[in-house]
């Protein structure tokens, strides 16, 4: 039906099937492997508010024996994919603590237990998400690692672009130019030349910025781009593993690893991803990989498939 009223809007009214097409994109998917809560239990809750009347929950847990010195442990954000929430991410939380990390994590604007973004309520936008993470980093203190799933890693390499630091970061099933995806959303609808070009433009004039921003294969030079670690499973069918081996291959400093058969969102929970992405961070205490998936019963299968160091 989407498509049959879009292809009407193409003869009659490329505009208005422009900006429909555009609420589409800003609206947040709500499947169930997006709502999962991995999560070893709660963390204390706060919020930042980035700009008036604009709520981002935060959750964040300390490390053992050091509730009053908190803040001098050395911090780890997780910044969720789209349609996701910190919960995803949960998985990460305990073996990070033991690792003596801080753990904070938050929900994007128009996600999880978050206040609704500019757009209102259910639509939200990649500019969003990287405005979030530089508010909440600014308020909680600098980064000495950044795990983000999806989306999070193009808006992470946004936040970059705009001055934000980290020491280290994990990427897991990022996009490497996010103009594919934009690709790939015109051709599902079956937009026409005219409503795609309307489609463009409003999209274009509400990131209020150029989109190739959050393409990790584009960032300039003098962006500094800390070592990384890439996760992405060679069965994801959101986001194909090309696309990480294509930031592997561009971004400095850069380790992949492909794994198989946990697709898009149970690599999230993976004992063996979750091992290496805190070895990552953590190289002193990084011990032989666990290969045994205990959550889903599955095994899963670890593969170190480039390293790149320039």
């Amino acid at each position: 039906m989407i498509r049959k009223a879009l292809r009407l809007g193409e003869r009659v009214a490329p505009r208005a099937a422009g900006r429909f097409a555009l609420r589409l994109w800003c609206t947040p998917p709500s499947d169930a492997g997006r709502k999962q809560d991995n999560r070893p239990g709660p963390g204390v809750e706060s919020e930042v508010t980035p700009t008036p009347g604009h709520r981002i929950r935060v959750e964040t847990w300390s490390p053992p024996g050091s509730p009053d010195g908190a803040e001098a442990a050395p911090t780890i954000y997780l910044v969720h994919g789209w349609g996701g929430w910190r919960g995803q991410l949960g998985a990460f939380v305990e073996p990070l603590l033991a690792a003596g990390f801080r753990v904070i994590g938050f929900d994007a604007p128009a996600h999880g237990g978050s206040g609704p973004g500019q757009l209102g309520r259910n639509q939200a936008s990649a500019i969003e998400f990287a405005e979030a993470l530089r508010a909440v980093i600014a308020e909680h203190g600098p980064a000495a690692g950044i795990i983000a799933h999806s989306l999070g890693s193009a808006t992470t390499v946004l936040a970059l672009r705009d001055g934000l630091s980290a020491d280290r970061l994990v990427l897991i099933a990022p996009n490497s130019d996010p103009m594919l995806v934009v690709d790939r959303f015109r051709q599902q609808l079956g937009l026409g030349r005219r409503s795609a070009v309307s489609f463009l433009v409003q999209l274009h004039r509400l990131a209020g910025r150029p989109l190739t921003d959050l393409n990790g294969l584009t960032v300039p030079a003098w962006v500094p781009r800390p070592p990384t670690l890439i996760i992405h499973d060679r069965d994801d069918r959101e986001t194909p593993f090309v696309e990480g081996r294509r930031f592997a291959e561009q971004w400095p400093a850069t380790e992949l690893i492909g794994t198989e058969g946990l697709g898009h969102h149970r690599i999230l929970r993976d004992p063996a991803v979750v091992a290496a992405a805190v070895g990552f961070l953590r190289p002193d205490l990084a011990g032989p990989e666990s290969r045994d998936d205990q959550g889903s019963g599955r095994s899963s299968r670890l593969e170190r498939t480039a390293r790149t160091m320039q």
